[in-house]
């Protein structure tokens, strides 16, 4: 009798640890999304690898247009007419750094501020969501959290988990968060894939 109870307790402890294994990605994401809200730098650092998510960021967000130096004929610089110009020109896409240590290109500031990662959780473009009520208190607060839209899940494995996310009624413009385990329990946010600008 004793051990047909160890035994249901270890299978109740077993199944326990497999579904808190299993959530555990979904509750990584609610808490990014409620640190970015509440402006949590401190818990942000523990969730967002920040390097990774700008190196995911830096070919998918766009420079403005800038005109092209031109020769003299109006032509672009190449290798036979301008070596030097044609050279600089093709380095250009490798000139900012992903050294920790280094400023964000202006260009991804937006999307690595709490305000912008709140509105990325959302399916939105840093700056482009709609404003929010006020947050309700006590556990009313609570009831609204487990209210509001779960990401779609894209993929689940054991190390890497992706979920989709986007505004109401806009199916087609979803933002895929990426998040890669980091400890048994700690997942880490690694890559934004953005919706294609032909969609935005």
């Amino acid at each position: 009798m004793v051990k047909r109870q160890l035994f249901q307790i270890f299978v109740l402890c077993l199944v326990l640890f497999g579904l808190a294994f299993a959530a555990a990605p979904w509750f990584a994401f609610r808490a990014l999304k409620a640190n970015a809200r509440d402006q949590d730098v401190a818990g942000l650092a523990q969730l967002v690898d920040f390097r990774a998510m700008r190196a995911s960021l830096r070919d998918q967000v766009q420079e403005p247009a800038r005109p092209t130096a031109l020769t003299e004929n109006g032509e672009a610089p190449d290798v036979w007419r301008d070596p030097i110009g044609a050279m600089r020109r093709a380095l250009e896409p490798f000139a900012e750094p992903l050294s920790p240590l280094t400023p964000a290109p202006a260009r991804l500031e937006p999307y690595l501020t709490p305000a912008g990662i709140y509105d990325l959780t959302r399916g939105y473009e840093p700056g482009t969501a709609p404003p929010e009520p006020p947050p309700p208190e006590g556990l009313a607060r609570l009831t609204s959290s487990l209210q509001s839209p779960w990401p779609d899940l894209r993929f689940w494995g054991v190390d890497r988990v992706r979920f989709a996310v986007h505004p109401p009624g806009e199916t087609g413009h979803v933002t895929v968060l990426t998040f890669q385990r980091t400890a048994l329990f700690q997942w880490k946010l690694v890559h934004v894939r953005l919706p294609p600008r032909g969609d935005a």
